[in-house]
């Protein structure tokens, strides 16, 4: 099949025949990267400028600053760590805010049908342990889905070369027959050099915001073109 998108067309071919295991990132992916682009770029810089009594514009700027030196690592992704950094209850703020947590167009069909094709379906995330509780409990993702693995039980991000090897032994599976699919290209990349034999991203992960290019990955906009 071909997904046609603004940024032309890319070829994705997927034999389920060829694909033990499938495994999918969590946000951007399945679910809408809206509500985390809500949290961290909107309601969390307002509430540390509230705390802070700091003008919500510096306060903005910031923060984002912060993210940006530690970007792509696992302290990122981190609840832990950036409510002793903040001093915010994060879990609190984001258990409140939960209700904006949904999955993408389709996503909630694609997880029905794959799970007709009798395929171990497992999500791999960047979120931290308490972010995942959450959402799982939102959204009945038990439902769907054999196991689930949080970057933090393994101690890196899945952008680091590293995590890939360490992935595998604790899944056991294999990579020639496995399927991964994400949104974010420095992800890909770090899979796409282990070796996964089957790799797709997802191009339009916030449906508030314009779809990105997937670099040299072939792509689909959303998860249920799969199918």
């Amino acid at each position: 099949m071909v997904e046609i998108s603004e940024f032309g067309p890319r070829p994705v071919t997927i034999d389920w025949q060829q694909c033990d295991t499938v495994l999918l990132d969590m946000d951007g992916t399945l679910l809408d990267l809206s509500f985390d682009n809500y949290f961290w770029r909107e309601l969390v810089p307002r509430c540390l400028a509230r705390a802070r009594m700091m003008d919500p514009d510096r306060a903005r700027i910031e923060l984002f600053e912060r993210y940006a030196d530690v970007r792509g690592r696992l302290e990122w992704y981190c609840l832990d760590y950036w409510s002793e950094e903040l001093s915010l209850d994060l879990r609190t703020l984001k258990a409140a805010s939960s209700h904006r947590v949904r999955f993408l167009p389709g996503a909630r069909e694609f997880l029905v049908a794959l799970m007709g094709r009798k395929k171990r379906i497992i999500i791999v995330t960047n979120a931290h342990a308490d972010t995942l509780r959450v959402k799982k409990g939102v959204l009945g993702l038990d439902r769907y889905l054999d196991e689930f693995v949080s970057s933090h039980e393994i101690g890196l991000a899945k952008e680091h070369a590293g995590f890939w090897p360490l992935l595998r032994d604790r899944l056991d599976f294999d990579p020639d027959r496995t399927l991964f699919v994400d949104d974010s290209v420095p992800v890909l990349d770090a899979a796409a050099a282990f070796g996964l034999g089957h790799i797709v991203a997802v191009t339009g992960p916030d449906s508030g915001l314009p779809d990105h290019e997937a670099g040299p990955h072939a792509s689909v906009r959303r998860i249920v073109s799969l199918i």
